[in-house]
């Protein structure tokens, strides 16, 4: 099943032997990083195993909103919204950015009043985010069948293309004078006397005083290899691209069985509004523990299974030399199949409530692994115990709209500048083991 289409992305090989920083992965998260520094007169390498943005960056539902996040997130968020709206101009390429406002349905007393407390978390900012119902309710969802009791509405909210916004701002840092280099794997970091002095990646070794870790899915296993312990499991979430259809809602929208955002073609994406499936491997055991208190909580919208992902994570090394092939070289694009009962589930709500997305047909749909942690907000983090390795990581499916703030605060860290707001919450040693392994231990 092939991912989502991609814009083509110019192809440098030229192998810098010393940069400031060099950042691990080309999804959004990494691409806003090495944007930042870039901006700053840093200079700094992106390093892709495979294409820009081509995992979850790409396949993700594209809303970049600040309502019903975890109230952690939230002071991050607000710094992104803000860059959002500039990211066009600034990289000189689209993104797909939209301010159409986002909308979270309740159709019971209890998801009502749960939807009426989450507005606390924004009373002292500048968004307009309360409750509606009635007519006003209905002028939001225009060609709605259903019954809903009311819906927490953020004006302030918006979407994105998430096809194009990662290679917009991977532009943006090329041009402000990032080395970006695609099907590019780092291998190893190069440690010396407890501190960063450089990678090695397929194409040779780089020097360098600091490394940004924006792996997504892959960073637990390439930090493991160099004594970082990172509490990362991956999460499948699957979706939808219909064709262009007139008349239907223009918000992002979550109610119970779906989610459904606008596309700038005018057709829509689709995903199952609860459903995420969860694929038994190794480190669902290994990690077991620490995952517990996520499971009971959200144990509804998962669909755990035993599928070819166990066969495959436990063959891949845990350990390997800065001389090996790795993983990252063996699998270029994680591009897993959708799971049909999803997209089947959603689909079929969805063109129940809209009666309009029934003369749609689906064109496409794919799915990603999303990068979760135990309490389901990211890691942005220096590594305590190892002068210059950071960690940016860990978005729980929150990474898209975070991005460009995320990028933000990275750079602050790694620079040595005031960070945009506190990091505390995001820190790596929130986790018991949440520092260096001896690299012997397995971990």
């Amino acid at each position: 099943m092939p991912g989502p289409e991609l814009p083509s992305f110019p192809e440098d090989k030229r192998l810098p032997k010393s940069v400031d920083v060099v950042v691990i992965g080309g999804g959004i998260v990494g691409a806003s990083t090495a944007l930042e520094l870039a901006e700053r007169g840093v200079s700094v390498l992106l390093c892709e195993k495979g294409q820009i943005g081509a995992e979850q960056s790409s396949r993700n539902w594209g809303w970049v909103r600040i309502s019903h996040r975890d109230p952690r997130e939230v002071p991050l968020m607000v710094e992104a919204m803000k860059i959002w709206q500039g990211l066009e101009e600034r990289t000189g390429h689209k993104t797909g950015y939209h301010r159409c406002g986002s909308l979270f349905t309740a159709t019971s007393q209890s998801q009502a009043d749960q939807l009426q407390r989450w507005t606390r978390h924004l009373a002292d900012t500048e968004f307009d985010c309360r409750m509606i119902q009635g007519g006003e309710l209905q002028d939001q969802l225009p060609g709605h069948q259903g019954e809903l009791l009311s819906g927490l509405a953020t004006a302030q909210d918006g979407r994105a293309e998430p096809q194009w916004a990662t290679h917009a701002i991977a532009m943006g840092g090329r041009a402000a004078g990032a080395s970006v280099l695609t099907n590019c794997a780092v291998r190893s970091v190069d440690v010396q006397a407890g501190q960063v002095a450089g990678v090695v990646t397929e194409l040779g070794r780089v020097a360098c005083s600091s490394v940004v870790v924006a792996g997504g899915a892959w960073s637990r296993l390439f930090l493991g290899n160099a004594g970082v312990s990172l509490p990362q499991l991956k999460v499948l979430n699957s979706v939808i691209r219909s064709s262009a259809v007139s008349g239907g809602p223009d918000v992002t929208l979550w109610a119970n069985n779906y989610a459904l955002r606008k596309r700038v073609d005018g057709g829509y994406t689709v995903a199952s509004g609860t459903e995420n499936m969860v694929d038994i491997v190794p480190d669902s055991f290994r990690l077991g523990i620490k995952f517990l208190p996520a499971y009971l909580s959200e144990w509804r919208s998962m669909r755990f299974r035993l599928s070819g992902r166990w066969r495959e994570e436990a063959s891949q090394k845990r350990r390997w030399s800065a001389d090996e092939r790795t993983a990252f070289e063996l699998c270029r694009t994680l591009d897993p199949e959708p799971s049909q009962s999803a997209i089947k589930s959603g689909w079929a709500k969805v063109q129940q409530a809209f009666p309009m997305l029934q003369q749609a047909d689906v064109l496409q749909s794919w799915a990603g692994l999303i990068d979760v942690m135990p309490d389901a907000i990211p890691v942005i983090s220096a590594v305590d115990d190892l002068t210059g390795l950071f960690i940016s990581t860990g978005y729980s499916g929150h990474g898209f709209g975070l991005g460009p703030g995320a990028g933000r605060l990275m750079a602050d860290m790694v620079s040595g500048a005031s960070p945009v707001v506190d990091p505390y919450d995001f820190r790596l040693s929130r986790y018991s083991d949440g520092s260096r392994v001896r690299p012997d231990s397995g971990t």
